[in-house]
């Protein structure tokens, strides 16, 4: 399952940049993700919640936005969704040179983390009656 280390790759670049920013917990992640581009986001949901335990990701929410493929044809200036499985073929003139204009994406493209210090929550001690 390649989803476990496409999960890692994401979350150790996230973690470095999160440190660098004096991050104490990461809240949410986004992804772009092709149609094309091989993953199962239900597996990667599960690898990435996996892949954060112990980091300072642990807990964050993985948002993956599905980015439709589509193809342009060289010849006639044609558009089209690719769909699955891919039709690579122009649907206006059959030709088959077309150029792939989106649905490879694996990239990330939010983060949102808290900064500072981390907040100790201190609780009042409960008095006792006599």
């Amino acid at each position: 399952m390649h989803e476990m280390s496409i999960a890692m790759a994401v979350v150790g670049q996230v973690e470095e940049a999160a440190l660098a920013g004096d991050a104490v917990a990461v809240t949410s992640v986004r992804l772009q993700v092709g149609e094309l581009a091989g993953v199962v986001p239900d597996a990667l949901s599960f690898c990435f919640e996996l892949a954060c335990a112990g980091t300072v990701l642990e807990g964050a929410e993985l948002v993956v936005d599905s980015v439709r493929a589509r193809a342009r044809c060289a010849p006639c200036a044609g558009e089209w969704a690719v769909g699955m499985p891919p039709q690579l073929c122009c649907p206006l003139c059959g030709e088959a040179t077309a150029e792939l204009l989106s649905g490879r994406e694996l990239q990330i493209s939010d983060v949102h983390w808290d900064e500072g210090p981390a907040q100790r929550r201190t609780r009042e001690p409960i008095s006792e009656e006599r």
